[in-house]
């Protein structure tokens, strides 16, 4: 591709973490992009697609661009209408810690800032990194640029690739989720997905408070990880990088018996309050 790729590159770690800083560098070294940084000033995760409630956010000057003090969805909707250049692509990543499963798209904020670039016709990639944690909380690991080498080729390759070869026309998104990246290993394969399906939140409460409990997670040994062959989880468990081609907005089903329903409605209430 002869002319520079316009990309606009967020986060919901924040604009200081060592996954955006990773993807940044590979991007400008990488590919033949110019890239715009717009990004939560602070970390962000699991806000899904909220937007800052009264409208008016704060904007910093940051070294990689923009630093807001908002939510993944506010700097995608400030980079693409203000802050930055027509985008031929938004790049949202890379997030510390997987996202897989149909119960995350609305959850997470990485994966939100790809569907709020969607609603502006833009296509985007969503980029996520599996951390095996043990009995070890995510946010205690530390984690280098290095870590992130997995990402940084995928993320790369489908930024030069995706848009020239029509990747875009039958998907608004792409979720791609990558193993940590192993020094001693090449480039992991790459597999199509789906989300899986799975649900498995659990709750307790002592009394004083309630403890909820992500059971799903407890789950990603890849020699009995229950989720069925071609699903995003299964993938990533299994050492390869999954691709999930994902739509938005939402559509609509035809569905007759609701449509029985409403034709029914008026009639019905009418005959019940006599």
């Amino acid at each position: 591709m002869s002319d520079s790729l316009e990309i606009l590159l967020t986060n919901d770690d924040g604009i200081d973490s060592v996954g955006i800083r990773a993807i940044h560098d590979a991007l400008v070294d990488h590919v033949n992009a110019n890239v715009t940084v717009v990004a939560p000033a602070s970390d962000q995760s699991a806000c899904g697609r909220s937007l800052s409630h009264n409208g008016e956010i704060g904007l910093v000057d940051h070294e990689l661009g923009y630093a807001v003090e908002g939510t993944p969805a506010d700097c995608v909707v400030a980079g693409l209408a203000e802050l930055g250049p027509d985008p031929d692509l938004v790049v949202a990543g890379c997030n510390r810690g997987a996202n897989l499963g149909e119960y995350v798209l609305g959850r997470s904020g990485t994966i939100s800032a790809a569907v709020e670039a969607a609603f502006f016709d833009v296509p985007a990639i969503a980029t996520s990194m599996y951390v095996p944690v043990n009995d070890v909380p995510l946010g205690e690991i530390e984690l280098t640029v290095d870590d992130f080498r997995e990402a940084q080729r995928v993320t790369t390759y489908l930024a030069e690739h995706a848009l020239a070869a029509g990747a875009f026309e039958h998907a608004a998104y792409l979720n791609v989720n990558v193993p940590m990246a192993d020094a001693n290993d090449g480039p992991a394969p790459i597999e199509i997905t789906r989300p899986s399906k799975r649900y498995e939140m659990d709750a307790e409460s002592d009394g004083d408070q309630v403890t909820l409990y992500d059971r799903v997670w407890e789950s990603m040994d890849p020699e009995t990880i229950p989720d069925p062959e071609g699903t995003d989880r299964r993938t990533v468990a299994e050492g390869r990088i999954s691709i999930s081609p994902l739509t938005a907005p939402h559509s609509t089903n035809h569905h007759e018996v609701l449509t029985d329903l409403a034709e029914t409605y008026h009639d019905r209430v009418a005959t019940a309050g006599d």
